[in-house]
């Protein structure tokens, strides 16, 4: 017999399969001698009270022998002579794409501006130790996307919970490991993502699908409101009748093109603040009402959303164990954003903590749709010369910052770069600098002892989504002005995250194969 309960243990009756069969022995009234093994299915952490429980869902097996549940990958086929979908972008909605394009019978070809995700390693260490930055090879252009050098965070808060389970079981099939399927915040690590990501191009590859690396795309191709290819830099024309635009929230240079062409795009509100660094140990100490965390813990994270004079003030991309990247994608500008290891075993956490823009805090929006995406890299601009024209960043400490004093001096971060002791009053608008002060004296109250000078304040964070929505018919997909054109994923405005870009990547390919059998 198979029972299934929910049940609440201590961590160490979590961590050891002897202690948690006795424990549900005790909560189901089974003879211990009777139950042959548990799985967990679910699981998640209540740091809620002094004692601490993890919550588990699991199935229970009763004089019956445990069989796993072994995840297989689909029958993919081979589809080197079918018909041809361009995808433009290697993230995750451009790889899910293409991957549900071969599931359903046709030839993806995938056109990415940066590197293979080993090659793109070399870029990422120009960047933070020569503080070089290749406009093509970051840690937001490459195979794999942003996500891949940037954490490999699986939390989303998407309803489709069927979609959601689908892109989490592929990614098993792919190398990821089972708990993903069962933490309630599932996480990679950068360690760990780029040895999946090859292996879905090497699969793609293997069933007929093209994957071109190093090439950028300079034109969209249009003949009567209709797609009929791209163009790349290399002066290539590769023409389809179908185009997947998924090149993600950084991408400036695909919103310019755009607008010039006047195919149509709207400013999108964004969020926009600073990352803040704290000691790992002292977020344990506030998140688990305890001096050590133990052996049976992991690494707290935390989560703070408030409202300061109107505005959503909120933590983001929170990495417990972690470490601040720098994510420029230009000359001339600074950009951070935050990643763990897969064991999230660093010394310090970080996160970003940003507050909501409107469309009013930009200027001439009606008419111009690349409105905020001036203003986020006006932001970015500021902070590299306040940083010294470099890429280190412009810091202060966090009590210093919410009181306007510069610091006298700076701890050594995570931040490879560097960082460089400034007044962040000269990065940010009055209204913003203004809200992240008042906010972080209310996250205080929320969470005793994060307002304290040993967290550190670097700016900014600033790429959290895109500023631009590229508008598409909500049951086609393809855009309401272009034919064939399928905007996709972060950087048209429909995702925000790994998982919910894997999953509007096979949305906007389903729809495109839809069309494509249907004329």
């Amino acid at each position: 017999m198979k029972y299934q309960y929910q049940i609440r243990v201590s961590p160490e009756e979590a961590a050891n399969q002897h202690k948690l069969t006795q424990a549900v022995s005790r909560h189901g009234g089974i003879a211990l001698k009777d139950i042959t093994y548990v799985n967990i299915l679910k699981r998640s952490i209540d740091a809620r009270q002094k004692a601490i429980k993890i919550n588990l869902k699991v199935d229970v097996y009763v004089k019956e022998a445990f069989k796993e549940d072994k995840v297989y990958l689909p029958d993919y086929q081979n589809v080197a002579t079918k018909e041809e979908i361009i995808i433009v972008g290697a993230g995750p909605a451009g790889l899910f794409a293409a991957l549900r394009c071969i599931e359903l019978g046709f030839k993806p070809i995938i056109i990415e501006r940066g590197k293979d995700v080993r090659t793109r390693r070399r870029d990422l260490k120009a960047l933070n130790i020569e503080h070089i930055v290749n406009e093509d090879s970051n840690y937001c252009f490459g195979e794999g996307g942003a996500g891949t050098y940037s954490d490999g965070k699986l939390y989303t808060r998407s309803k489709k919970r069927g979609d959601v389970d689908r892109i989490l079981k592929l990614l098993v099939g792919f190398g990821a490991t089972p708990e993903i399927m069962v933490d309630a915040h599932p996480h990679i690590g950068t360690n760990k993502l780029p040895a999946i990501i090859a292996d879905i191009r090497e699969l793609i590859i293997n069933c007929g699908g093209e994957v071109l690396f190093e090439t950028r795309v300079t034109d969209i191709l249009v003949a009567n409101n209709k797609v009929t290819g791209i163009k790349t830099l290399k002066g290539e024309t590769i023409n389809s009748k179908k185009v997947i635009l998924a090149t993600g929230h950084s991408a400036r240079d695909i919103f310019e093109l755009l607008h010039r062409k006047n195919i149509k795009i709207e400013a999108k509100a964004f969020a926009l603040g600073v990352r803040v660094e704290h000691p790992q140990e002292l977020i344990d100490k506030i998140q688990y009402k305890c001096d050590s965390r133990g052996e049976f813990l992991p690494p707290s994270p935390y989560s703070i959303v408030k409202q300061i004079g109107g505005r959503g003030m909120y933590s983001f991309c929170m990495c417990p164990g972690g470490i601040i990247a720098p994510c420029a994608t230009a000359p001339g500008e600074v950009v951070t954003n935050g990643w763990s290891p897969s064991k999230r075993d660093q010394p310090t956490a970080n996160s970003g903590i940003v507050i909501e823009l409107r469309l009013s805090d930009f200027k001439n929006v009606e008419k111009n749709p690349l409105a905020a995406m001036e203003f986020q890299k006006h932001i970015e601009q500021k902070a590299w010369l306040e940083g010294g024209s470099t890429q280190k960043v412009p810091a202060q400490r966090l009590v210093d910052f919410t009181q306007g004093k510069i610091s006298t001096n700076l701890p050594i971060t995570s931040y490879k770069p560097g960082v460089t002791s400034t007044d962040l009053s000269e990065v940010f608008p009055n209204f913003i600098h203004k809200t992240l002060q008042e906010g972080f004296k209310e996250f205080n109250k929320s969470m005793r002892g994060f307002l304290t000078n040993e967290a550190v304040v670097h700016a900014p964070e600033s790429r959290t989504s895109s500023p631009v929505r590229i508008p598409r018919d909500p049951y086609s997909f393809e855009h309401i002005q272009i034919k064939g054109l399928y905007p996709c994923g972060e950087g048209a405005g429909y995702a925000g995250g790994i998982i919910s870009a894997a999953i509007d990547g096979e949305r906007c390919a389903e729809k495109c194969v839809e069309s494509l059998q249907n004329s």
